[in-house]
């Protein structure tokens, strides 16, 4: 009788090994643009905080200087004062949009006012201040022409509030 060995018949198997686990760096090409996209997110949201925190600084400057201007004409009563200071304020908020904004006068003051868009009336109660500061007794609705400069100020403080200027034909 003959006796095999399984040894002599075959080769000798060992158990099935699993690869080495992936290592964790570097990420995969897919983390690295998902990293990037985040960090882009990141700067972009931090970036609107920072301008609207800009904005919103500006904006609370001016009205507090339209409030110490207030407050000076309620101390003093001079109507003249108060009508030079708020147009001076009024230009010094126009130019940072339109640098003209400082030399104009009559129908291009009020299209440089106008490209905030705020009612009529408001309008024309801050082209009032550009007839009182030249009169020597200025004789104006001094709280009604505060509330104007108060809604136009504000309307103002935000720049994509501006309309954009439409060259005329014929002017280069």
């Amino acid at each position: 009788m003959i006796v095999s060995t399984p040894a002599a018949s075959g080769p000798e198997l060992r158990d099935i090994h699993l690869p080495p686990a992936p290592p964790w760096w570097p990420p995969a090409p897919g983390w690295w643009l998902l990293t990037a996209l985040a960090v882009l997110v990141l700067l972009g949201v931090a970036w609107a905080w920072r301008r609207r925190a800009r904005l919103q600084r500006q904006r609370r400057q001016l009205l507090d200087e339209l409030a110490r201007l207030e407050a000076q004409h309620a101390r003093d009563g001079d109507a003249a004062a108060l009508a030079a200071s708020l147009q001076q304020l009024l230009r010094r908020v126009a130019r940072r949009q339109d640098a003209a904004a400082v030399r104009q006068r009559g129908e291009s003051w009020r299209q440089t006012l106008a490209r905030v868009p705020v009612a009529t009336p408001v309008l024309d109660r801050l082209l009032s201040l550009e007839q009182a500061i030249y009169r020597p007794q200025a004789s104006f609705d001094a709280p009604a022409t505060l509330a104007a400069a108060r809604t136009w100020l504000h309307a103002a403080a935000r720049p994509r509030a501006w309309k954009h200027v439409v060259a005329e034909p014929g002017r280069v």
